[in-house]
């Protein structure tokens, strides 16, 4: 997906692709670090043509995802892993130069947006906006911060999708879509025609087209839409992983002197540590949330809880408090984890379970719901599984 630019001719908008090599030249994505093993698998699924044609990885939110999917397009793009039969893409053809700088033509990459202010959009609207917002994620050195709760994949962006997947690859021989946190797809009344358009292209997509959704939630997705793809589990990075992905010198550069203690409450998930203001509000949120929880069963502790749900407001579950339940599911695995270590498996147990009560409380923040009573319920369930 190439940066573009707006030509006016005979009253008409067009957008041409810009191929300024200076512009190309400071955008890249970081490097992949760890999932190893998944990687070989679906490189070896790949070559023995077995790679399902509409691939859903899920997984917790910050372990990579949308990297590994931009991975495994760059791969299936790369000409000398096709003709040598290389599991890793080779990073020096032209295909793998283009793919690491965001730029692309038939490596397309969709991810949550705000709504278009204008009322219907075309697909050119759509690559604009969408080739800004890469720009500005390579620009930032490859280190992005999840969209905040308000932006998402509108029926726009959706029949964008399927135009684009109806022409030819551009340079490839195929054409890869990654969709980033597709539980973000927005449907509107009157609108069934994109959904249904988008559902027929993953059910059976072009010859020479592969499509790559990620989810954090997989249960707020349309059940229409997962029974249509196969779905991947991509797992937290090991303590290995971590470490090296900590080590890599612009994550030392931008996070330095607070990767100590950022670290410990990452669980494996390292996209956690790119914190805008919003995600470092999200994370404070989030403590507050385990914090009341763990409050004992007195009145004080009931006050407690009744007083940190009332802070979350009675409009906008979408908005900051999903990416505070976000960040507090990141947390207890992390606390998870950290018991394990110590000795205390039932206590991690516990731990692991109220994920669960986590998740499905995001499952509810997507609809028409108060953020002070979901938060109610949910510190309440939280006590009972963590404090039995």
């Amino acid at each position: 997906m190439y940066p573009v630019e707006r030509t006016h001719s005979k009253g008409r908008t067009r957008l041409h692709p810009v191929r300024d090599d200076r512009h190309i030249r400071c955008m890249a994505h970081r490097p992949l670090y760890g999932h190893l093993a998944l990687r070989a698998r679906l490189a070896s699924a790949w070559h023995d043509g077995r790679l399902p044609a509409s691939l859903l990885f899920s997984g917790p939110r910050g372990v990579g995802k949308q990297r590994l999917a931009l991975w495994l397009g760059q791969l299936l793009l790369c000409e000398r892993a096709e003709l040598e039969h290389r599991y890793e893409p080779c990073g020096t053809c032209q295909h793998c130069r283009y793919a690491l700088r965001g730029v692309h033509p038939d490596l397309r990459w969709f991810f949550p947006r705000p709504s278009l202010k204008n009322s219907d959009p075309t697909p050119d609207d759509v690559a604009a906006d969408l080739a800004e917002a890469v720009a500005d994620r390579m620009e930032a050195e490859g280190l992005w911060s999840s969209p905040p709760g308000t932006d998402g994949i509108y029926v726009a962006t959706t029949r964008a999708v399927v135009l684009r997947a109806s022409t030819r690859p551009a340079m490839a021989k195929r054409a890869v879509f990654v969709i980033g946190d597709a539980e973000r797809m927005v449907s509107q009344e009157g609108k069934d025609e994109a959904a249904n358009a988008f559902l027929k292209l993953l059910e059976e997509p072009p010859p020479g087209t592969t499509i790559i959704l990620t989810t954090s939630e997989p249960g707020a997705l349309l059940p229409t839409v997962r029974s249509r793809v196969i779905t991947v589990r991509v797992a937290p990075l090991s303590q290995v992983d971590m470490a090296a992905f900590f080590a890599d010198p612009v994550v030392q550069r931008r996070f330095a002197g607070r990767l100590t203690d950022l670290s410990l409450t990452l669980g494996g998930a390292p996209g956690a540590l790119l914190s805008s203001d919003s995600s470092v509000a999200s994370f404070a949120a989030a403590q507050r949330l385990l914090a009341a929880a763990l409050e004992p069963s007195t009145p004080s502790g009931t006050a407690e809880r009744v007083k940190v749900a009332a802070r979350q407001g009675v409009a906008g579950a979408r908005g900051a408090f999903s990416d505070a339940l976000d960040a507090l599911t990141l947390l207890l695995h992390a606390r998870s984890q950290q018991l394990v270590a110590s000795g205390h498996t039932s206590d991690a147990r516990r731990a692991a379970m109220a994920i669960i009560d986590v998740e499905q409380a995001k499952i509810r923040a997507n609809g028409n719901v108060s953020p002070l009573l979901l938060s109610a319920a949910l510190l309440a369930s939280l006590h009972r599984t963590l404090r039995p």
